[in-house]
């Protein structure tokens, strides 16, 4: 098939538009699409499949933790007062009376001028409030002289220290992490309600497209986005499904898309949402016909690099939330940050929606398209005094190795034009796990 004429964003003509009032500002645009959307239906799952799923419910302690007195560390269970008095030249001397195991669950109880050597987790004895460290004591079997006195307390974990029964562990909107895992484990609890994954299928369309691993020729253009974006939507926590790339034939790109409503809760495409020749995307999906539901609406945002953006619904049987990005990849990969990651935040019924943002302080002087609000790949480290700097990557968001290098991404508003060195600006925290 022949190579076709991409439509990118032009700095040039997103101002005029910008100038002139055409453009839907990014707050509008986002809160319009969100408000659309609703968290998937929650499920219960087994607190070993529950990880990296976002609670549905708050999830409250059924039991106290520890469920009861116990040895926190290893040592001699004993009475605070009969060691009082010692001292590394005049010990308290206790006869031992028994060993605790963690294991042990036979009742014990403490008399005056007596202990038990207990194990880290083990039941208290009854009277016990303090357990001695091994090495205060000569570590005596039937005897043992305590060389150094242990106020109440000390080495016990009481009932409910840790977690009290009617605690609330976690609220909806949290991620199940490792640890909450082992927090609600210790609390009794096996099972969560929580939002699935979504599932997420990711297109890049168009005839002059070739997959990776090859040199693109003259009429072709490696296909960078759907492996990125692939990346990106697992990174955001979603099942990501990376089906390749459909060619600008309109019968194929229907039948796709009607395939793939079958299995996902979002559907990414990337390339063909301009209003050149070939881009096919947003001439097919932006019609409604009576063979399909839905219909995707493409509006010009007050967003550099992407400028457009499209998003609405496919699918005969069941509409299905879809993502339309622009197919050059530094936008493409912008746009998913702006649009797709915060869907996939909202079906996933994750809380915040958005990337964390800090303040920095900018190390290099920056221009911006007015009217436009930019986001640009940058550096971001913590000041030694506190704080944060901000260093601009060279080329902006359509250098693939700028975007590549960033842990952040510089934000500067509609109103800005020019950004001083020295200057405070906000920046979107990104995850890198380096």
């Amino acid at each position: 098939m022949t190579a076709t004429v991409r439509s990118t964003p032009d700095p040039v003509h997103l101002d005029a538009a910008a100038a002139a009032g055409e453009l839907t500002p990014l707050a509008d645009y986002l809160g319009s699409v969100l408000r659309r959307l609703r968290a998937l239906p929650a499920l219960d799952l087994d607190l070993t499949q529950a990880h990296g799923n976002v609670l549905a419910d708050n999830v409250v302690a059924a039991h106290p933790y520890p469920a009861f007195d116990q040895a926190a560390i290893d040592g001699y269970a004993a009475r605070s007062e009969d060691i009082a008095a010692a001292a590394a030249g005049r010990p308290a001397r206790l006869n031992v009376v028994g060993d605790l195991a963690a294991a042990s669950w036979r009742p014990a109880r403490l008399t005056p001028g007596t202990c038990f050597s207990v194990a880290a987790g083990a039941a208290l004895p009854q009277a016990a409030d303090v357990v001695v460290p091994i090495r205060w004591t000569d570590q005596g079997m039937a005897s043992v002289e305590v060389h150094h006195p242990a106020k109440r307390g000390f080495g016990v974990r009481r009932t409910g220290e840790i977690v009290t029964e009617g605690m609330v562990l976690a609220r909806a909107g949290t991620t199940v992490t490792p640890a909450l895992v082992g927090a609600l484990a210790a609390s009794g609890i096996g099972h969560v309600i929580v939002r699935p994954s979504p599932r997420v299928v990711i297109v890049s369309t168009g005839d002059e497209l070739v997959e990776a691993g090859r040199v693109s020729q003259a009429g072709q253009v490696v296909d960078v986005n759907s492996h990125a974006l692939t990346a990106a939507t697992a990174e955001a926590g979603a099942h990501a499904y990376r089906v390749g790339i459909c060619d600008d034939d309109p019968e194929a790109l229907r039948a796709l898309l009607e395939d793939q409503t079958l299995r996902a809760d979002l559907i990414i495409t990337t390339g063909g949402s301009g209003t050149g020749p070939g881009d096919m995307v947003r001439r097919i999906l932006s019609r409604r016909d009576g063979s399909r539901a839905g219909m995707v609406t493409f509006t010009d945002v007050s967003l550099y690099p992407c400028g457009t953006l499209g998003f609405g619904t496919v699918g005969s049987a069941e509409e299905v939330p879809i993502v339309c990005l622009p197919g050059e990849p530094g936008a493409a990969l912008i746009g998913f940050e702006v649009l797709a990651r915060p869907v996939i935040q909202v079906l996933a019924g994750a809380e915040p929606v958005f990337r964390p943002s800090v303040r920095g302080h900018l190390l290099e002087t920056v221009a911006s398209p007015g009217g436009l609000r930019e986001f640009r790949p940058a550096l971001v480290a913590e000041r030694r005094g506190g704080g944060y700097t901000v260093q601009p990557l060279p080329g902006g968001a359509r250098t693939l190795a700028g975007m590549a290098e960033a842990n952040g991404l510089l934000v500067l508003g509609e109103r800005v034009t020019s950004a001083a060195a020295g200057s405070t600006v906000d920046v979107l925290l990104l995850d890198r796990r380096r």
